[in-house]
């Protein structure tokens, strides 16, 4: 069974930073690519990073360039998130999403709330 469990969402201040987690398990993690998407209140969930199974990341929201960094343990099969100079418009409920085959599969998601 296939699951994906995030965490290290909160409250922080702008300008702030935050770590998010992503555990992984039921499937061969260390095969996919991986992704990070988010979806702020009112708005279409949104992909922003994604990373593939050599490593390489691909941002594919402009609005993180420089600030958001993703990466991957495939020992722990953990896929991690990086926010650095948080700003209130990244506040969204954020998602570790994978593709196999046409299926997509999702976390249950962790809030992450930028507001001083």
């Amino acid at each position: 069974q296939v699951q994906l469990v995030e965490s290290g969402g909160g409250l922080v201040q702008p300008g702030g930073s935050l770590t998010l987690s992503c555990v992984a398990s039921g499937f061969t993690f260390s095969s996919y690519t991986m992704n990070w998407y988010r979806q702020a209140p009112g708005k279409e969930r949104e992909l922003v990073i994604g990373i593939s199974s050599a490593g390489r990341s691909t941002n594919y929201a402009d609005s993180v360039n420089g600030r958001f960094t993703i990466s991957r343990d495939n020992a722990k099969n953990t896929l991690y998130l990086q926010m650095n100079s948080l700003k209130p418009e990244d506040t969204a409920v954020y998602y570790c999403n994978f593709r196999r085959g046409w299926t997509p599969y999702w976390g249950q998601g962790t809030q992450v709330t930028v507001s001083s």
